[in-house]
């Protein structure tokens, strides 16, 4: 069971909310991620969308590319429409050798809901789950088929929120649709990590390691926060440093044999919590408790090409 450990972009700079970290320039954001010790980085908006380009800037840090990602639309697109506007983001992944996009359906106003009461959000019927999982289904085996797996991305403020949803999802859809199992996202949502992680541990492809510190976490709960308003008063952080037992969620993983990326992905405001300083301690205690949860870790500088 090797696992690869990285980070996401958004300990630096917030793609949703540019004024955090927003003057924070890329070459600073990949050199910090090489020296916290990271493998790899997802990527952000300031990462250039020309594959050359991006495996020249990946190959002057010695890092790969995870994944990267997607604002999905499945729901009010058609399988076809919903490919071609995808299709330039996984050519992209494709080339740098990514196995996986992280695909979140913001279909009925994703991004208006993150800064909204957790309340309004969007929802499906009942009635819409059947049909929705054989188009996201269909969707994820032409992505399968083009070599770029789907990770789907159970997100706050988004028609696949809670762990019922994610229950729902992954009954009405094949196999081809891959499970991004995201802590924190589990545990705002009102959900229970281990249980979710149990239930569809082999649906599993890729893993977001978020911390939670529990008293914002019940505040933002109790008073019908917003995803945003709860991040700026510091509902995340990096594994070891909130309430989440990720020693015991890696110890699931490991006895199921999950082999991919571990990925730390905590986004805070970085003039509160310096992006450099919460890199390194996000990395040194993931990859101590996934070495203590049985998990054989790939570290040193991965051999890359700058030319694609």
């Amino acid at each position: 069971m090797t696992v690869k450990i990285g980070i996401n972009p958004i300990t630096w700079t917030n793609d949703d909310m540019p004024e955090l970290g927003g003057d924070t320039p890329l070459e600073v954001c990949l050199s910090e991620t090489a020296q916290a010790g990271y493998r790899g980085t997802e990527l952000g908006g300031k990462f250039p969308r020309n594959s050359r380009a991006l495996a020249a800037v990946l190959a002057r840090h010695g890092l790969e590319l995870v994944s990267g990602w997607y604002d999905g639309r499945i729901l009010d697109r058609s399988v076809d429409e919903e490919f071609a506007a995808a299709l330039p983001h996984l050519s992209l992944l494709r080339a740098a050798g990514a196995a996986h996009v992280v695909y979140a359906d913001t279909s009925r106003g994703r991004h208006g809901g993150i800064f909204q009461p957790i309340s309004k959000r969007p929802k499906l019927q009942a009635d819409e789950w059947g049909a929705y999982g054989a188009k996201i289904t269909e969707l994820a085996e032409r992505m399968a088929d083009f070599g770029v797996g789907m990770a789907f991305h159970h997100h706050m403020g988004t028609i696949v929120e809670t762990d019922a949803e994610v229950g729902l999802l992954m009954r009405h859809s094949g196999k081809a649709v891959g499970l991004l199992f995201d802590t924190g996202h589990c545990l705002f949502s009102g959900g229970d990590p281990a249980s979710l992680l149990d239930r569809h541990i082999d649906r599993v492809v890729h893993v977001h390691c978020k911390d939670v510190r529990p008293a914002i976490l019940q505040k933002a709960r109790s008073t019908d926060m917003s995803f945003m308003a709860a991040v700026l008063d510091g509902i995340f952080t990096v594994p070891g440093d909130g309430g989440v037992d990720f020693t015991a969620l890696l110890t699931q993983l490991a006895q199921r044999g999950y082999c991919g990326w571990l990925v730390v992905e905590a986004e805070q405001d970085p003039k509160k919590a310096n992006p450099l300083t919460y890199a390194t301690m996000g990395y040194r205690n993931l990859e101590r408790m996934a070495i203590d949860a049985g998990l054989t870790v790939l570290t040193g500088v991965p051999s890359r090409s700058a030319t694609v």
